[in-house]
This record gives C-alpha cells, structure tokens and sequence, in this order.
C-alpha cells in the first residue's frame, strides 16, 4: 500500500442565509480541518455565527453557487479541497474518504452520490433534472457517473489548474467535465442525504431546477481546454 504523508484540508462551504443549518454543519468539520464559509448575501446573521463557530468567513458579493464555491477555492491553502453544502442536507464529516481517496492516489476527484434519507430529502424534479444532466455528462465525455451533487474533494493545485470559468449553477458541472478533458481519473461514493435545513434556494422549486438545468447544459457544449500546469 502507498504510504501517505500528513496532508492538509480544507472545506468549502457555500452559504446564503443558513444560521439554522451552520451549528450542526460546523460541529461535524473532522478535526484538523479548516471550514471555510462563503457567505454570499446573508442577511440572517450566518457570517457571525460561522466565526462564533471556529470557521474562517470569506464575503463574496456576486451572487452564484459557482461564486461562491470559486471563492473559497481561491480563500483555500490546503493540499486537498473539499466542498460541501451548508443547510444540513450532507454531513461534512463524511468527506473523510473522500480526501484519503485523493492523497493516496486513488482518485484525483471524488464526488458524492446522494442516496436519500427521509421524506422530501431530493424533489422528483431535483433528482430528474440531476439524472438527464448524468446521461448528458455521460455522451459528452464518456464519465457513468450517476449524481453532480455538491459535495466533492480534489488536490487544490489541480482544481486551479482547470481554469473553472461559471460562476453559476454549472460549477459542479464545469469542473466534472474539465477533469474529464483533463484526463482524472473520477470515483463516487455514496453519501446519505437529508431533509435540509430552510428553504432551497435552488433544486427546492421547478424553476430554480430549471435554471440550475440551464446553466449546466451551457457547460456540456464548451469545447475540451488546454488546462495549464499547476
């Protein structure tokens, strides 16, 4: 087996208006681990309850999932960064895997595949739109994989290299298929996924899965890249 060195991590998570969810998201950081909470607009009070909590806050002012996300990729310092949502649907603790995936060699992307737990954890919408996104992801660069989730880990040198452009819904997307191009090689691991905490602001109605849907289509049709040298 390949013997590992010490790595670092950090995780980032992407948050708008989540004080409910952010106590029971921070108090399952692995230990040693640095979360790194993008608020994006809070008008609820997250960034204080988020350095009340331990975690370092980076303010982005452009509204985007993919805004937000980039943000604290480029906040990041560590060997291995892990992203994650903050309302309580995944647990961040499970990232654990993940990580090891990837400083062993394993993988150089993971994602999680989300597997509901309890009633109105995934809308029928939310998990149409993911499954006709996989079958795309799948013609496109020839990747079975099954879910474009949120919750992910990758060397961070790596991920900059790719050169993520959306700053949207197609984030996740963009960087799938970049890593595809890039020739990573890309693993899942089921996670379990719960009931959030609030209100969605994106899959939790018809037209916010509608949007997400069309942001990610724009990234399908982008042509290969020449990613640059980390």
């Amino acid at each position: 087996m390949k013997v590992v060195t010490a790595f670092t991590t950090d995780i980032v998570l992407p948050c708008l208006d989540e004080a409910e969810a952010l106590p029971w998201v921070l108090e399952r950081i692995p230990p040693g681990w640095r979360a790194i909470v993008v608020d994006n607009g809070s008008s609820d009070g997250s960034p204080g309850i988020a350095r009340s909590l331990g975690a370092t806050v980076v303010t982005e002012t452009r509204r985007g999932f993919g805004a937000a996300c980039h943000a604290g990729l480029l906040a990041a310092d560590a060997d291995i960064v892990c992203f994650c949502d903050c309302d309580a649907s995944l647990d961040p603790g499970l990232l654990v895997p993940f990580a090891d995936d990837v400083a062993t060699g394993r993988a150089d992307l993971v994602l999680g595949r989300r597997r509901p737990r309890g009633r109105g954890a995934w809308p029928p919408h939310a998990r149409a739109g993911n499954l006709a996104l996989a079958r795309m992801l799948r013609r496109r660069t020839g990747l079975r994989l099954h879910d474009l989730g949120p919750m992910r880990a990758a060397r961070r040198t790596e991920l900059l290299a790719l050169g993520l452009t959306d700053r949207r819904s197609g984030y996740p997307l963009q960087m799938v298929v970049r890593a595809a191009d890039a020739g990573w090689r890309v693993r899942e691991r089921d996670v379990p996924y719960l009931p959030r905490t609030g209100r969605s602001k994106v899959t939790g109605t018809w037209r916010g899965t509608w949007h997400a849907v069309r942001d990610m289509r724009k990234v399908l049709v982008e042509g290969p890249r020449e990613v640059t040298a980390s």
